[in-house]
């Protein structure tokens, strides 16, 4: 394959998982069983120091329709609102008649705090279920996959590009670039927000990687995609949000200089070392230690008589479960507040998931797999804590 960055052939294998379904592809009870595995694999470019998937699972089969909305977590809903807030005051605060557009907008929860400011919004959304609830809510919304060709259709520019937690999505990369080059406003903002490879590493987040995610960027790799179309990173910053994401600020080439903020964190970037493959070699190995460890852990807890349920069902959940091994004669269930995944089962281990609100019981362990949402996890269920409900966090962010 060419590196999907840079066209380079050398690229050299970094982290295997095996063979695993599509995660998102929460199966229905006459779909266990049957469910495609497909190649979850980590390669390295040589030349660009990318590092990224090396078997793409159709766009169509994980992007037509899918269960996941953005506006389940109040987290999320919350970071989303501050982007809206921080983007405007900073670049758009006087304008009158001002316009974002939102790659892979979901539910429109992102689009509904621009509204809120005066924007005149677009969403351009591929699953169809989501694209329907967006138009529902009085977000406008187009179903499709973005591209140079719908950029084009559109024929008009906006001072915001927005993609938060999908442009390590795209399979037709270069054509996506082409189009927020076109549709941009010589003095707009591509808001990019992308889960940070560096803090992958550090967390040992490994679950991370699946297949939706076909990129896993650092600011030096994702700087080489869009200096190559015309496009610059002229500031960014570190969120929380999902374990540790890169929050780029990106403007037509030569308009804005880079922020002071930016410089620094491009310095610490290439001190950490983490753009090197040997990087990829050490986190490999203490990927296999925490597979050793938390199977040991799961074991023990269910051989001393603990009834163990997942807490969240998320997508990365299910890289985590396939790798390790573990179905429901460890974990009993998945419990969920979203409600599109009721009565489904994880695809590959089987866990059958439940609905939060709908619990009439407690486990002795909640083994946690939305741990990126810890701080609110813990607030909102001191109660099952205080009486005596174990929540045991495979990842812990810094």
């Amino acid at each position: 394959m060419q590196c999907r960055v840079c066209d380079s052939t050398e690229l050299t294998p970094v982290v295997d998982l095996g063979d695993q379904p599509w995660c998102n592809h929460f199966l229905q009870p006459e779909e266990v069983g049957k469910e495609p595995y497909y190649p979850l694999r980590l390669v390295y470019c040589k030349d660009c120091h990318t590092s990224q998937l090396d078997y793409t699972v159709k766009k169509e089969i994980m992007f037509g329709d899918h269960t996941y909305l953005s506006g389940v977590t109040k987290s999320l809903d919350a970071h989303f609102s501050e982007v809206a807030e921080q983007v405007d005051t900073r670049f758009f605060k006087n304008k009158k008649h001002k316009s974002v557009l939102d790659i892979g907008s979901n539910d429109g929860t992102q689009l509904k705090h621009f509204q809120r400011l005066g924007y005149e919004v677009l969403g351009v959304e591929s699953s169809i279920t989501t694209a329907k609830m967006a138009n529902d809510a009085g977000v406008p919304t187009l179903q499709a996959f973005f591209s140079e060709t719908i950029v084009k259709k559109l024929g008009k520019k906006f001072d915001i590009f927005n993609a938060s937690g999908v442009f390590f999505h795209l399979e037709e990369l270069h054509s996506v670039c082409e189009g927020i080059r076109l549709g941009l406003n010589d003095d707009g903002v591509f808001v990019v927000q992308f889960l940070y490879m560096k803090s992958i590493m550090e967390n040992l987040a490994f679950d991370q990687i699946y297949h939706e995610h076909l990129l896993y960027y650092t600011l030096k790799t994702i700087e080489t995609l869009l200096n190559r179309h015309g496009l610059e990173m002229f500031d960014a910053r570190l969120a929380a949000i999902h374990g540790g994401s890169i929050i780029g600020y990106v403007g037509h080439k030569g308009v804005r200089p880079a922020s002071a903020q930016l410089l620094s964190m491009r310095q610490a970037e290439d001190a950490s070392g983490c753009n090197n493959i040997e990087a990829y070699h050490a986190f490999h190995d203490r990927i296999q230690q925490m597979k050793l460890e938390n199977v040991a852990y799961l074991r023990a807890a269910k051989a001393s008589g603990k009834r163990i349920w997942g807490f969240g069902a998320p997508v990365k959940g299910n890289t985590m479960l396939n790798y390790f091994g573990v179905g429901p004669d460890l974990i009993e269930c998945l419990t969920e507040k979203n409600k599109l995944r009721k009565g489904l089962y994880s695809p590959g281990m089987h866990i059958p998931i439940v609905i939060e609100d709908e619990l009439t019981e407690k486990p002795d362990v909640y083994y946690v797999f939305a741990w990126n949402f810890k701080n609110e996890i813990l607030k909102n269920n001191q109660h099952l804590i205080d009486a005596g409900v174990e929540f045991y966090f495979p990842v812990n962010p810094a």
